[in-house]
């Protein structure tokens, strides 16, 4: 089973860096890299998501505003955020974000979010 995973990041660099990152993994189904939090939202609301990495600091509503309307779904995605303001990691906290990484991140730190969510799956099931 795949995990189905969308990348949000208004800084190209940074989408075109962790759109490759999430493409290496095996066992990852990208399926949608949006440079504009509300049509990642959007596109959340019409197919099934189970991870979203969203960038914290964005022009039309941050990556913070993002998860708590996302959390808001009948079934939501879990919420990595990534910021290099590590301050906003109290915000991902009160927001029960499924996870906070510092930029700029490593792989390494993408596959322990993934590794995370698996465990907790399994735990459920």
């Amino acid at each position: 089973m795949n995990i189905r995973v969308v990348a949000v990041d208004n800084s190209e660099e940074l989408l075109v860096k962790l759109t490759r990152i999430l493409k290496e993994i095996d066992g990852i189904e990208l399926c949608g890299s949006f440079n504009e939090a509300i049509a990642a939202m959007q596109y959340v609301r019409e197919n099934p998501v189970d991870m979203v990495f969203s960038d914290v600091v964005m022009p039309d509503i941050s990556g913070i505003t993002l998860a708590a309307k996302l959390y808001e779904l009948p079934d939501p995605p879990e919420v990595v955020l990534l910021s290099g303001i590590p301050g906003f990691s109290l915000e991902a906290w009160k927001i029960r974000a499924f996870g906070f990484i510092i930029k700029p991140y490593k792989k390494t730190q993408i596959v322990k979010m993934i590794d995370q969510y698996i465990m907790d799956k399994s735990k459920v099931v």
